[in-house]
């Protein structure tokens, strides 16, 4: 329970001689993984803060007025609750969160921007520097240590995003970890384990701080692999981080002239573009080298879509130039061709990137669901994916075998599109057999077996016959085929079963059904004992069906009149009427009014 829902009578009051406790940083974790932080939404924190803040100022009737605003410090004298000791913590807060705000905008904050982010920092650093003397005088030791630590990491956040007096940055930051190194030593475990994630958050910008003054010989590799973690505290870190590496790549693409594609060599005269290709290839070594292995699978994910993000922004800066080339054919034939290339590019990355949804939702197809966050993955979904990968395969292909002049490079890659196609159609009909086996169709699902059981020894053998064949892909089909021909077996089997078993499950059915309904009852309905005090729900720990009255009611036998049938109908003879009937006049009037 919050403590602004507190009610400010004499028995929740605090003497103005007590001391007030707070345990900061739990309290600001608690806050900004409920509202938004957990997920990097610093607009939706920003929120709250100014909310909590409303809430706080009506619960103390510390409102500013509701005519001309009249502003009301908050000094020492002032506090005589806990709440007052709040209020200057989420000004600080709210601050901050609006500064972060600001400096995660898409393309990065202007300078008018960044001007009004550091206004917002100093005030997070005003409000920090008032709530640390408040706590000195009116909190316990604790309070005022940790009180101490935050407005230091205010101050070093103002210094680091400024880009100057690093010495001081540093001792700040220095000066907060040495506060929740020795709090992590105390306290119940939830504030040791917190009091290490702060320590840990710090310790990248304490190290880039000993870069820039020099006293460290950090490479820009060494950096990424220390922002790799994550945590409120690093995100000014991982700002910094990103501008470092955009200026490295800068200097880099000076000297990067051509983008070599399957024998072919493409020149890149914009440095935007050199910049964006770039970065995706820096970004392509941590997935495909020594350490790959290591990285988590929503690792791997973010990577794919940052590098697709920097293909997309290079194959725009492709295109405007292609605008503004004018007539010259050699430009924009180079042009043409290396947005191709990149094309081709990202084509394989995709398949790459949905081969790896696909190796996930394979690890939770016969997963049984011990956790409620845990969701088992259905057939129908990896045929779902097999069918992206297969689109994915075609559209490669075609954009390979759309040029002229292909080299041989290209014609391999094209044989590989077309082997992974088949390899992906068995796939495919073997998780659409899973499904219809799961919906009970058993010659359907015996049929898709046996077809994608042909499929698998079909591209096995194509790609054995291969030079240098992948083992990989061998290992794979080979285990694909046996997978398919143990379950059509299966299929055929529980099919026969099933057939020889179907009439005693219809006579079994039958004699089972009765015009009253089922005479099994749990027990009696309420309308049966409204004269007994007893309760139609049952136990509140259980989950079972009211049993008031059953509904649709049950069928009754009723009697009906007896069925005669009219046989006499049939034996009499009714007279003639033709001599009554009226008859047409056939003389000459009566022609003449046809």
């Amino acid at each position: 329970m919050e403590i602004d829902d507190l009610k400010p009578n004499a028995a929740n009051r605090i003497s103005h001689h007590s001391k007030f406790s707070i345990n900061v940083l739990q309290l600001l974790k608690s806050s900004q993984m409920q509202h938004g932080l957990r997920f990097g939404d610093y607009t939706r924190y920003r929120r709250y803060c100014t909310a909590r803040l409303r809430r706080l100022y009506k619960s103390l009737k510390f409102t500013h007025g509701r005519g001309k605003y009249a502003k009301k410090a908050i000094t020492a004298s002032t506090i005589t609750e806990v709440r007052f000791l709040h209020l200057v913590l989420y000004m600080a807060e709210r601050a901050w969160s609006h500064a972060m705000e600001k400096r995660q905008l898409p393309d990065g904050p202007t300078a008018r921007q960044r001007n009004y982010l550091i206004g917002r920092l100093r005030k997070a650093v005003k409000w920090a520097t008032l709530f640390a003397e408040l706590c000195a005088i009116k909190g316990d030791s604790r309070t005022s240590l940790e009180a101490e630590a935050y407005a230091s990491y205010m101050k070093g956040s103002l210094l680091f995003e400024q880009d100057q007096n690093w010495d001081i940055a540093l001792k700040s930051f220095k000066s907060a970890r040495a506060v929740y190194e020795e709090l992590g030593k105390y306290g119940d475990l939830e504030n040791q384990v917190l009091c290490r994630e702060r320590v840990e958050e710090l310790e990248p910008s304490i190290r880039y701080c000993l870069h820039k003054i020099g006293e460290s010989n950090l490479q820009a590799s060494e950096l990424v692999h220390i922002g790799e973690m994550e945590g409120p505290a690093l995100d000014l870190f991982k700002a910094k981080l990103e501008a470092v590496m955009a200026e490295a790549r800068s200097q880099q693409a000076a000297s990067m002239t051509e983008f070599h594609w399957l024998g072919h060599r493409f020149p890149i005269s914009n440095a935007k573009t050199r910049v964006s290709i770039l970065k995706a290839q820096d970004l392509e070594k941590d997935l495909h080298g020594s350490t790959s292995e290591s990285l988590q699978a929503e690792k791997r994910l973010a990577i794919f879509d940052k590098i697709f993000a920097a293909y997309h922004e290079a194959r725009s800066c492709i295109r405007n130039d292609l605008a503004t080339a004018g007539n010259s054919e050699n430009v924009k034939d180079d042009l043409s061709g290396l947005d191709k290339a990149i094309g081709a590019v990202l084509g394989q990355r995709t398949i790459e990137r949905n081969q790896l949804l696909v190796s996930l939702a394979k690890s939770k197809l016969n997963k049984v669901r011990d956790d409620k966050n845990d969701r088992v993955t259905k057939p129908e979904e990896l045929v779902r994916l097999y069918d992206l990968l297969l689109q994915n395969t075609a559209d490669l292909s075609d954009l390979v075998s759309s040029g002229r002049d292909r080299k041989s490079e290209e014609v391999e890659l094209a044989e590989e599109c077309e082997l992974k196609s088949l390899a992906f159609r068995a796939e495919r009909c073997f998780y659409l057999a899973k499904s219809y086996s799961l919906a009970g169709k058993r010659t359907e699902a015996y049929s898709l077996y046996c077809r994608a059981r042909s499929l698998a020894d079909t591209v096995l053998k194509k790609v054995q016959s291969l030079a240098t064949p992948n083992q990989v892909m061998v290992k794979d089909l080979k285990t694909l085929s046996n997978d398919s021909r143990s379950n059509s077996c299966i299929e055929h089997a529980i099919g026969i079963m099933e057939e020889e078993k179907a009439p005693e499950n219809l006579l079994e059915k039958i004699s089972s059904i009765s015009l009253t309904g089922n005479e099994k009852k749990l027990g009696k309905l309420l309308v049966e004992k409204l004269d007994s005090y007893e309760s139609a729900v049952g136990d509140s720990s259980t989950r079972g069906v009211p049993r008031i009255e059953t509904f649709p009611p049950a069928f009754q036998a009723i009697p009906r009149n007896p069925i005669v049938l009219d046989l006499a109908y049939n034996s009499i003879e009714f007279p003639s009427f033709e001599n009554r009937m009226k008859k047409d006049k056939k003389g000459f009037i009566s022609r003449l009014w046809r």
